[in-house]
């Protein structure tokens, strides 16, 4: 597929902004499910849209489970009528009582959080008692990132035993994030990924052989869901995030991720010609993720042979043999590269299909509570 970015009335659009090509969307959701095998497979994680208007597109596709990281972001999926929700999240603090009344404003879908915590485990039973409702539990598998979970073996064992055994909660399965495996050739990473799975499995077995049913394992993110997405086990769920936007870092590096295209990109315009070889755009790090090092947190096609040398917070200077053709107030777009931090920095999102202006979206769960 060739992307088409034009856009007929780009003076309707105020800069910078978030704008999601419809067409590019519904292109990435119908690549997820053919990679996956169908939606019944999926889990996706909504961490990256945050959007209702994304999620009912997902549903009106068959995606009927979805992830998130926040409680916010749970809420939204209720929202839309998702009745199959986990939150991939350690609940503490506030957010147990939280989660207990998403439970109970929504009695008809299934919530479900993440755990690798004892203390945690046993107060969320607790409090899940006391309001008279039963919370799902994953436990939270250390794959090798060292970011959270546990390992594999007898005290992870001995953790999801006490979340089967305590009044109020359900034993839901295991939850996977193995964000570590970045291998750029297929091979590579298909070879980590399987020398992990080994040991889940075989945990797995250990679980089943005490009595301990796994209906479900949950597994990796957009890097490794080609790897899983070949995997035949059934209790396998897939739930890549990123994909569904696509952005420049994981289309430049994973040529397995080729079906996928930006679908949301940054629309910016010219504010200053500061030197004669310099153009200054209004795309600066309070409208892209500055997470990625300076002068490589956006593409910008229209200046291929632009330098960024400079990028603030309202400003990104780019140094440009081409400087000449550019005028105060042009408009050109930005491809993050790395779309997920992006989309949470703005309130909303035009919507351009078939270069027409046809919507704006709002960005339901940027920030980290809606109602609960």
């Amino acid at each position: 597929m060739s992307p088409n970015y034009s856009i007929s009335n780009p003076d309707s659009l105020l800069s910078p902004s978030l704008v999601i090509f419809r067409d590019h969307l519904i292109h990435n959701i119908d690549a997820m499910i053919k990679l996956a095998g169908g939606p019944e497979r999926l889990r996706p994680h909504c961490k990256t849209h945050k959007m209702a208007a994304v999620t009912k597109l997902m549903l009106d596709r068959g995606i009927t489970k979805h992830k998130a990281a926040t409680i916010a972001e749970a809420e939204m999926l209720a929202q839309c009528g998702v009745k199959d929700i986990v939150i991939s999240y350690n609940m503490v603090g506030p957010n147990i009582a939280r989660a207990i009344d998403l439970a109970k404003a929504y009695p008809d879908a299934r919530i479900t959080v993440a755990a690798d915590d004892a203390d945690c485990i046993e107060q969320l039973g607790a409090a899940a008692i006391q309001a008279g409702v039963t919370i799902g539990v994953v436990l939270d598998v250390n794959p090798g990132r060292d970011r959270t979970g546990v390992v594999p073996g007898p005290a992870a064992a001995a953790l999801y035993k006490q979340i089967a055994h305590t009044p109020g909660l359900r034993a839901e399965g295991l939850h996977l994030y193995d964000g570590q495996q970045i291998q750029a050739d297929p091979v590579e990473r298909k070879h980590a990924v399987d020398q992990v799975w080994e040991r889940v499995v075989a945990f797995r077995e250990l679980l089943e052989r005490n009595g301990l049913p796994v209906p479900r394992i949950i597994c990796g993110g957009t890097p490794t869901f080609p790897v899983y997405a070949q995997m035949t086990d059934s209790v396998i769920e897939l739930s890549p995030g990123t994909c569904v936007f696509h952005d420049k870092s994981y289309g430049e590096k994973y040529c397995d991720l080729s079906p996928f295209v930006p679908a949301a990109v940054v629309f910016t315009r010219v504010v200053s010609r500061p030197t004669p070889n310099r153009v200054t755009l209004d795309v600066g790090t309070k409208a892209v993720a500055s997470d990625p090092p300076m002068g490589q947190r956006v593409v910008l096609p229209a200046i291929a042979d632009g330098v960024q040398v400079l990028h603030n917070e309202e400003h990104l200077v780019v140094e440009t043999p081409d400087s000449g053709k550019w005028k105060v107030g042009e408009w050109t777009l930005a491809i993050p590269r790395h779309v997920c931090p992006t989309s949470a920095l703005h309130r909303a999102a035009y919507v351009i299909e078939n270069g027409q202006l046809i919507d704006e979206w709002e960005v339901t769960s940027r920030d980290r509570k809606l109602t609960i």
